[in-house]
C-alpha cells in the first residue's frame, strides 16, 4: 500500500557523504513506509510465509511433543522390571496408536516400539534392540532379555520440546526454514506476517536490451533489474520491475507515472556524471543526487518521486552491477532484513584501498580466510557469482596485507 505521508527529501550536503551518513539518510526517507509495515498485518497460507516477517506472537495451541514417543527402534517397558527376561506383547508402530492404548499387559511385559511410536501409558523407558539378547524384535509371546533402563530412557517427553499455550515465535521473526518447520508442527495453515514493501525496480540506459531478444552491437542485456529483484524479495519485499519505453527525461516521467500502489521506487543508471544521465536530468528538484565515500557505488540519489497513486521514496542506484548490488546491501537491505551476519576472517593476499572511501571487496570465505573474487571493478559479474561474502575496507585503511584481519559480511 502507498504510503500518503509525502517523504521529504535529505538536506544537500557540501562533498562526498559517509557511508554511514547516507544509510542514515536512507533510514529517514523510509521511515514513514517501514513504520506503517511494522503495524500491518496480513494473513498468508503456511507456504507462502517463507521470508515473510512475523506481525503477531505464535502461541502453541499444543503440545510437542503431543504425547510420549519412542527414541529409538526397541521395547517399551517398565523401568522396575528390568534387568531380566521379559514377554513381548504387541508391536507399536509409528502413526498407530492402537497396542499403546491396549489394556496394560501383566508384569515383565515388553512392547517392541519404533521411533516416533507412541509410549504405551503403562511404559517409562525404551531400550534399544541391539541392546536386547538376541538383539532382534521377537513375535509376541516370546521372552527377550533386556538389560536395566532408568526411567525415561529414550523417551521424548510430552512437552519436552515445546508446552501448550506458550509464547514460540515473537513479532518481528524473519521466517525461515527452521520456523517453517515449527509452525508446522503446531498444525498451523495461516500465518499472521507484516506486509511486504511494495517495490518498483526501473533500469534505465539506452544500452539495455531484455534477456531473450536479440543483441544489437552496442548493446548489453539488462542484469541489474533480475538482479535487484532477487535481492529484494530475498529480503522480503514484493517487486514489480518496470522498464521505461523510451530512455529520455520524459519517458521516465512517463513510466513513473504509470506507476501504482508501490511504497519505493529504486532505480538502477543514470545518475552519475555523464553528458546521457537520464534520472538526474529527469528528477532534478524533489531528488538528491550526491556522492558517497563508497567503492563501488559512490553516486547515489534519494527523495521522492511523484506515481499514479501519490508521492513515495525514490532511491536511485549506480548501473554498474556491482555497485548496484553493493548499494542495495549498504543502504537498503539492512532496513528490509537486518544486518547480514559479521565475522572477521583473515586476508589472503593483499589489497589496496582508495584514501577516503570505504571500499567493498566481493571474497570467498573458507575456514576463517577470505580470498577476494576478482578486482576492485564493478563491472565483474562472474567474480561477483562467485563471492560469498563482502570484505570491508573502511576509511582510513588504505591496504591490507596478507594476513590481516579484516570484517566480512556472509550473504
Amino acid at each position: 500500500m502507498t504510503s500518503h505521508s509525502e517523504p521529504s527529501a535529505p538536506r544537500a550536503s557540501r562533498g562526498r557523504r559517509s557511508v554511514d551518513d547516507h544509510a542514515a539518510a536512507v533510514r529517514d526517507l523510509l521511515h514513514p513506509a517501514l513504520e506503517r509495515l511494522g503495524r500491518d498485518a496480513v494473513t498468508v497460507p503456511l507456504p507462502e510465509a517463507r521470508g515473510r516477517v512475523l506481525a503477531r506472537p505464535v502461541i502453541a495451541p499444543l503440545d510437542l511433543p503431543p504425547f510420549d514417543n519412542s527414541q529409538m527402534d526397541g521395547y517399551a517397558v517398565r523401568s522396575a522390571d528390568l534387568p531380566g527376561r521379559v514377554t513381548a506383547v504387541a508391536t507399536i508402530a509409528a502413526g498407530h496408536a492402537e497396542a499403546a492404548l491396549a489394556p496394560e499387559p501383566g508384569p515383565r511385559a515388553a512392547a517392541p516400539i519404533m521411533t516416533g511410536a507412541m509410549l504405551p501409558a503403562w511404559a517409562d523407558a525404551v531400550v534399544p534392540v541391539e541392546a536386547a539378547d538376541p538383539p532382534r524384535f521377537v513375535a509376541t509371546g516370546e521372552e527377550v532379555t533386556l538389560p536395566e533402563a532408568p526411567a525415561g530412557q529414550f523417551v521424548r517427553a510430552q512437552g519436552s520440546d515445546v508446552t501448550r499455550g506458550t509464547t514460540v515465535l515473537e513479532p518481528g521473526v524473519r521466517l525461515g526454514a527452521a520456523q517453517i518447520a515449527l509452525l508446522a508442527a503446531l498444525g498451523l495453515v495461516d500465518v499472521p506476517v507484516r506486509d511486504a514493501l511494495r517495490v518498483a525496480v526501473l533500469s534505465t540506459g539506452d544500452e539495455l536490451v531484455q534477456p531473450g531478444e536479440t543483441l544489437p552491437p552496442g548493446r548489453i542485456y539488462d542484469s541489474n533489474g533480475p538482479m535487484l529483484a532477487a535481492a529484494l524479495e530475498d529480503a522480503g519485499a514484493a517487486v514489480l520491475t518496470v522498464q521505461a519505453q523510451e530512455d529520455s527525461p520524459e519517458g521516465l516521467r512517463a513510466a513513473l507515472a504509470r506507476l501504482d500502489g508501490v511504497d519505493l521506487v529504486v532505480s538502477t543508471g543514470g545518475i552519475s556524471q555523464g553528458a546521457f544521465e537520464v534520472v538526474k536530468q529527469g528528477l532534478e528538484g524533489g531528488v538528491e543526487f550526491v556522492s558517497v565515500a563508497l567503492q563501488p557505488g559512490g553516486p547515489q540519489a534519494l527523495g521522492a518521486v511523484t506515481i499514479a497513486s501519490g508521492t513515495v521514496p525514490f532511491l536511485g542506484f549506480p548501473g554498474n552491477p556491482v555497485s548496484s548490488l553493493v548499494s542495495f546491501e549498504m543502504f537498503l537491505r539492512p532496513l528490509l532484513a537486518g544486518p547480514r551476519p559479521s565475522v572477521r576472517a583473515v586476508l589472503e593476499g593483499a589489497a589496496d584501498s582508495p584514501a577516503g572511501k570505504h571500499q567493498v571487496r566481493r571474497g570467498a570465505l573458507r575456514d576463517g580466510r577470505v580470498r577476494l573474487e576478482g578486482g576492485a571493478g564493478s563491472h565483474l559479474l562472474h567474480a561477483l557469482a562467485q563471492a560469498d561474502c563482502l570484505v570491508h575496507l573502511p576509511v582510513g585503511l588504505e591496504r591490507a596485507d596478507d594476513g590481516a584481519e579484516v570484517e566480512v559480511w556472509i550473504v
